[in-house]
């Protein structure tokens, strides 16, 4: 790329003494025409960028930028992806985990059955949404009264192709309780998903028992994020700890609901386990067994399996 094209984030080649080691300054920036690939340090380390001094110039450096589409190294850490994918989101760009290639996944994105389940998509999440609305808002201020803040709970996910995006959920847990998920999940080895988790609000348990907080995930549908069937949307906290050949899984647009969710759920938290359903999904994908999930999650919903 030409120095025009790269004068929002260029280089500063001046000295920098005892210049502080940081998430952001830990990484290698290629850029490839509209492109920004990120990769972690290995045997090269880049000159001292001054756009990587604090997240804030990153994102005013990426606002400034012809850069289109960001690409993260997988390999970078949960603090390191999330610190991008949030500058990125700042600034308007789409950012992405490179990932390796699932050939499978790619030829069932186009075929025509394919396009059917996405059209069957969109209708069903609108019809379902017009129809959950008035539940839904009485969800809304239940949680209001009981645990004054925020409604919704965001949080990256990995979509379809690597591509983060922001799912929706309804609250259950406290304010900030993402400040701490790492100590509350400091011994869990399997999915971050740990049963009587004390972050949880009293409506937060009876919510998460019935999968009533998932229902704003409808909107992800709606933008085209998420399907109602598909592979479980990872957390980037459970998405680094995937294995190398895992990770092609994650090109896979994720569901609502799915294989996981309907036969084992918080059952089954071994992270290669519910890689192998998914995977199982992924290569005998159909209609019809989009169709039987779905028939399959309703009673998984009303029993509370698996649920917490």
């Amino acid at each position: 790329m030409s120095s025009s094209n790269a004068i929002a984030i260029k280089p500063d080649f001046s000295i920098q003494p005892n210049q502080p080691e940081n998430y952001l300054s830990s990484c290698n920036l290629i850029w490839r025409q509209q492109k920004l690939l990120v990769n972690l340090f290995t045997h090269f380390k880049q000159p001292y960028m001054s756009s990587l001094d604090s997240q804030q110039r990153l994102v005013e450096c990426l606002r400034r930028s012809p850069i289109q589409l960001i690409r993260l190294d997988s390999d970078m850490s949960e603090t390191q992806i999330r610190l991008w994918a949030d500058a990125s989101h700042q600034a308007n760009k789409s950012v992405y985990l490179r990932l390796p290639t699932a050939e499978v996944v790619a030829k069932k994105r186009r075929s025509f059955n394919w396009f059917l389940k996405r059209l069957s998509d969109w209708v069903a999440a609108l019809g379902l949404l017009m129809l959950l609305m008035p539940l839904m808002m009485m969800l809304s201020l239940l949680i209001y009264v009981s645990s004054p803040g925020p409604i919704f709970f965001q949080q990256w996910r990995v979509g379809e192709r690597g591509k983060l995006f922001r799912i929706y959920k309804f609250r259950t847990m406290v304010v900030d309780a993402e400040k701490l998920h790492h100590q509350v999940m400091a011994n869990q080895n399997g999915l971050h998903k740990l049963e009587n988790d004390p972050r949880l609000t009293s409506v937060g348990v009876w919510m998460r028992k019935y999968s009533l907080d998932e229902l704003p995930q409808l909107f992800n549908v709606l933008r085209g994020e998420m399907s109602l069937v598909g592979p479980r949307p990872w957390a980037l906290y459970d998405a680094i700890r995937v294995s190398a050949e895992g990770k092609k899984r994650l090109n896979a647009l994720p569901g609502i609901t799915g294989a996981w969710q309907v036969q084992a759920r918080s059952t089954l938290l071994d992270i290669n386990a519910v890689n192998s359903l998914d995977l199982d999904y992924l290569h005998n994908w159909s209609l019809a067994k989009d169709l039987k999930i779905l028939l399959q999650t309703f009673p998984k919903v009303l029993s509370g399996f698996g649920a917490f």
